[in-house]
């Protein structure tokens, strides 16, 4: 029943399937966490449905989000490709964020060589487990946690940008680290 469903995600289409497909499930995929990473960031004092007609966008914008051909135009000169982006996809028109997408691809590819894999450097701030939290209402839902300030500083020491607490609370909902899923959701995770 829809009154169960987590009150974010009753307002559009996208909104809720995205919530019923995707939200708060684990994710271990480099590329995938990436994305999430580059669109939790877009997002910031955006609207989520705002980010989310635009996905299609983004994955077109960057290259499948390929973190070696992304990482290339921070030596290359990542204004013109700004431009570019700005001229021919339908994303969020920021300089700053778009060109944040290559020094955060080279800033991953910097974690992926020092931990094995960006999901193996990402996933530590949850003790490799997702954090199943219980909630009764959104207002119960805090923006930052001590881990998402954690993962906030960790990010942004190795040149990322785009990753306040608050942007890094969303992804680890995002990416299934954190499930807070309303209890009485029926995509509550069971424990």
């Amino acid at each position: 029943m829809d009154h169960q469903v987590c009150a974010w995600a009753l307002k559009h289409e996208l909104e809720r399937e995205y919530h019923d497909k995707e939200w708060g499930i684990p994710v271990y995929d480099d590329t995938q966490l990436f994305e999430f990473i580059t669109l939790e960031g877009a997002q910031a004092g955006l609207s989520w449905i705002t980010i989310l007609k635009k996905r299609e966008g983004y994955r077109q914008a960057f290259e499948g989000y390929d973190l070696l051909k992304l990482a290339q135009y921070v030596e290359a000169g990542a204004d013109e490709r700004v431009d570019e982006i700005i001229a021919q996809f339908d994303v969020v028109k920021h300089r700053g964020k778009i060109a944040s997408v290559f020094t955060n691809a080279k800033a991953a590819l910097a974690l992926i060589t020092e931990y094995g894999s960006l999901s193996e450097a990402l996933w530590q701030f949850v003790d490799h487990k997702p954090v199943i939290n219980h909630w009764q209402s959104m207002e119960d839902v805090p923006v930052s946690t001590e881990s998402s300030k954690a993962m906030s500083k960790f990010l942004k020491k190795r040149g990322f940008k785009f990753v306040g607490e608050t942007i890094c609370y969303a992804f680890q909902q995002a990416v299934g680290m954190v499930d807070d899923h309303l209890d009485g959701c029926p995509k509550k995770t069971q424990v």
